[in-house]
């Protein structure tokens, strides 16, 4: 850790990745091989626009496809290497790839209620206590990389919501359709030397996301939102 703890104003971008190609439309989860639409391709050259003028010098992702392409050419704007962290990946999930959905019939299936038990956990996958410490743990090296600077890690959208929550001290369990947390977006952490002093929203990319896929847009059945994807 550098010696100037005191004074630096270091902001760490996590990203939200850009539409994912999933015609089936699964909960794909942690599960290789989804990767990024023409539109969510189209999402992270937005992006990367957004961020060009930015004093950014560390670029960093969770490991899964639709990430690392999500982050590239924000890496490649600024000339830097892209990071993976596999702190920043997707939380772990029993219904990783299968639909679970608007009107699918999931909650019906008794082979599902013992998952689902208890949401303030969640029953259904990784602890949320679990992806705090994670995410503050890769938001924490981000910082030290980029002291002084601007950093980027692109991530998913469960894991940004949770350690987003922790640190405006909300409670960890909540209405996975309330997420403020579009597609392309960015969530945005300002500290004072090693203190956080700050988190921002934006969403850099918004006109490009169909409107079902907005935050707080109502759920449409035979569309779905992928919640934590």
């Amino acid at each position: 850790m550098s010696e100037n703890t005191s004074g630096d104003i270091t902001v760490v971008h996590v990203m939200r990745h850009g539409e994912v190609a999933n015609p089936d439309g699964v909960l794909y989860g942690r599960l290789p091989g989804y990767r990024l639409s023409e539109l969510g391709r189209q999402m992270a050259e937005r992006v990367a626009e957004h961020l060009a003028p930015r004093d950014i010098t560390y670029v960093c992702s969770s490991p899964l496809e639709r990430a690392q392409e999500t982050a590239t050419p924000i890496a490649k704007a600024h000339g830097l290497d892209l990071a993976t962290d596999e702190r920043l990946i997707e939380a772990d999930n029993v219904f990783q790839g299968k639909t679970f959905g608007v009107g699918d019939g999931a909650l019906r299936k008794p082979g599902n209620w013992k998952h689902l038990v208890n949401p303030f956990k969640p029953s259904w996958g990784e602890p949320y206590v679990d992806i705090v410490v994670r995410m503050m743990q890769a938001l924490d090296s981000a910082k030290d990389r980029a002291r002084g600077h601007e950093a980027v890690l692109v991530s998913h959208q469960l894991p940004i919501w949770i350690v987003r929550s922790y640190v405006e001290k909300r409670r960890l369990w909540h209405d996975p359709r309330k997420r403020q947390c579009t597609l392309a977006s960015l969530t945005s952490f300002t500290y004072q030397g090693d203190k956080l002093v700050s988190v921002g929203y934006s969403e850099p990319a918004r006109d490009l996301v169909p409107a079902h896929l907005l935050a707080g847009a109502k759920p449409v059945k035979g569309k779905s939102k992928a919640f934590g994807a």
